[in-house]
């Protein structure tokens, strides 16, 4: 059996007020290095994992850094687990971007399956990302335990389709940043056992996600 822990990044600027983060490079917070502490305690007392895998992305790879440090193992770059591309929205407040195209803007939080992002990318080519980490990463740990660092986006893009729910049912599941998700796959056979854990960031930051 592979058990997948599923974490999102540390907080960064532009999560409130919010903007269209995606590929801005953006460091972890004092207060998203204290998450991201908390949250490799958190596994490194409960688990053993065999490896951590990260998004490109720097505040993933400074969550991921202290997940390994923690545990005792390495992180790998993985780079089909970057957030979305945002194209001509990328790191636009949600002000701005609705003032760019008011229907595309509704239509993401209505129906984010339809939109595609000018000069970026749909969220089915997100999804299609997510699932080939995964299926790399079960070919490659069949009987392992591994940490996978992610984002709001790519985090969700998957955990839907490890639901068996349709991509219109992208914000029906929440993402706090250095949440936990555990996923137990085995022989094809898939158990979510917790979504957007964050117990063990008590104390370590406000709740004002």
């Amino acid at each position: 059996m592979t058990k997948v822990l599923l974490t999102r990044h540390g907080h960064v600027e532009g999560i409130k007020p919010e903007r269209f983060r995606g590929r801005e490079q953006l460091e972890l917070t004092a207060r998203g290095r204290a998450e991201a502490q908390a949250l490799a305690r958190r596994i490194a007392g409960a688990w053993r994992p065999r490896k951590v895998y990260t998004s490109p992305m720097g505040r993933c790879v400074a969550t991921a850094d202290a997940i390994a440090s923690a545990c005792g193992v390495s992180a790998q770059i993985c780079d089909d687990f970057t957030d979305i591309d945002y194209g001509a929205w990328q790191f636009k407040t949600f002000d701005e971007a609705k003032a760019l195209d008011p229907v595309l803007f509704a239509t993401w939080f209505a129906a984010p399956h339809l939109v595609e992002f000018p000069n970026g990318e749909s969220l089915q080519q997100v999804a299609a990302r997510a699932a080939n980490v995964l299926r790399l990463m079960l070919r490659q740990h069949p009987d392992d335990t591994i940490v996978l660092v992610g984002h709001d986006s790519t985090n969700r893009a998957l955990l839907v389709q490890l639901l068996d729910q349709p991509l219109s049912a992208f914000w029906r599941v929440a993402q706090t940043p250095c949440c936990l998700n555990e996923i137990d796959i085995n022989r094809g056979k898939t158990c979510v056992q917790r979504i957007n854990e964050t117990a063990h960031l008590e104390g370590s930051s406000g709740r004002d996600f």
